[in-house]
């Protein structure tokens, strides 16, 4: 299947690589930021949404091709913990997931000219407790300020990891389960044509 994707992020392109997806990248600029009082899966769904969206307006006029966009938050308590602004921030992200279990919802929107269908993952991720210098010695690797919740699991952060219950693929930034049930239906409607 081929597909525009509506994200700089190169984790989301080798996750669509992995279960055979081709793509063309679309520039897909919005306002991140929270409104007041909004809850975290409103966010995540609202963010997707937006990104779609835009994307949608800065594609070819393909309309065969169906565009998809996501976000992906990590969430503590109601709290939604973005990428951090600086290495202390990252610091004090990664002091409050110590020794908790924290969400990470990720929300995938794909719309073609007729039609927009959504799919999100919730996942239960457990850290262990962390030391400050183990802290330190991840954020000094510098692979944390790109990231939502100042941790990559595909990376260093893996051994971080005490438990995780739901999509492995979700946390890193695109849960395939629920990505390829959403493309299967489009490319059913396209072969149905």
């Amino acid at each position: 299947m081929h597909i525009y994707l509506a994200s700089k992020s190169p984790r989301r392109q080798s996750l669509l690589r992995q279960i055979e997806v081709s793509f063309d990248l679309i520039e897909a600029e919005i306002n991140e930021s929270p409104l007041d009082d909004e809850v975290p899966l409103d966010y995540v769904i609202r963010m997707a949404n937006e990104k779609a969206k835009a994307g949608w307006k800065q594609k070819e006029r393909k309309f065969d091709i169906p565009l998809l966009a996501a976000d992906t938050s990590v969430v503590l308590q109601d709290t939604i913990l973005g990428k951090p602004s600086n290495r202390q921030d990252a610091f004090n992200m990664l002091s409050m997931l110590s020794g908790k279990t924290h969400q990470v919802i990720s929300c995938v929107a794909v719309l073609n000219a007729s039609q927009q269908r959504l799919a999100t993952s919730i996942t239960d991720v457990t850290f262990c407790d962390l030391s400050k210098q183990q802290i330190e010695s991840y954020i000094e690797n510098g692979n944390c300020l790109d990231k939502a919740g100042s941790y990559g699991i595909q990376g260093y952060a893996a051994k971080f990891v005490e438990d995780i219950s739901g999509s492995y693929s979700g946390v890193v930034g695109l849960p395939l389960f629920e990505t390829a049930k959403l493309l299967d239906v489009f490319a059913l409607k396209n072969d149905n044509k």
